[in-house]
């Protein structure tokens, strides 16, 4: 396991902030918090000894909340990715009571602002070229709770066969990646290269729904 880094380059020693001793619950979220600034400006090549300094903290306080590197960056995970993720997606997802368009609507604008952010979007792009397991395990979840339920309602929009009786394939599923990753590709655009986007993401939904929707129809009626 990595330990945490040792001197920064500046040589200059972290002091810690004066003031109050903090709860231990309340200063373990303080460090997360920063440390998900710290990691989507820095990457997760940053050096701890740095973000404690930035804390205004000591770097054995550090050491006693997350002994590693590691369970650090796990911890910031499950703050990033885990957290924002709500168990109720699917189910709305999947209720019928309302037409799919309006459920696939709501369900990207609840989950832009969950996740379309600069610190999920930098920290997920960052994950990714560290070779991390943190997008893969991401994706994994969105697949299973998400993807494959929006594949299983584009077959109920169009009269096929569910899921139970027939196994959604991998190009049903690229299908709707395809959709979910050009959402996906607005917010990089956005946080990443800071390059001009239109900010009526409503209408950009609702304009990805539609040709998803019409798109899945035209593939069924070639069948």
């Amino acid at each position: 396991m990595e330990k945490f880094a040792g001197p920064s380059v500046s040589g200059r020693v972290a002091r810690p902030r004066t003031g109050r001793r903090l709860d231990a619950a309340v200063r373990e979220q303080q460090i997360v918090v920063g440390a998900v600034q710290f990691f989507a400006e820095q990457g997760f090549s940053g050096r701890t000894r740095d973000l404690a300094e930035m804390l205004g903290v000591t770097q054995p306080l550090l050491y006693r909340y997350f002994p590693t590197k590691r369970s650090l960056i796990d911890r910031v995970f499950k703050e990033v990715y885990l957290k924002p993720f709500e168990s109720e997606w699917s189910s709305l997802l999947s209720d019928r009571s309302k037409p799919l368009a309006e459920r696939l609507e709501t369900f990207y604008a609840r989950y832009a602002q969950a996740t379309y952010r600069y610190d999920w979007i930098r920290i997920y792009m960052f994950a990714g070229l560290m070779g991390e397991d943190l997008n893969k395990s991401y994706i994994g979840i969105m697949e299973e709770n998400v993807l494959k339920v929006i594949c299983a309602e584009l077959r109920d929009y169009c009269g096929l066969p569910g899921a139970d009786s027939i196994p959604i394939t991998d190009l049903e599923l690229e299908h709707v990646w395809i959709m979910h990753g050009g959402l996906f590709y607005y917010s990089v655009r956005k946080h990443i290269y800071g390059a001009r986007v239109s900010d009526d993401f409503a209408t950009i939904v609702h304009r990805a729904v539609a040709a998803l929707l019409e798109g899945t129809k035209a593939i069924a009626r070639a069948r």
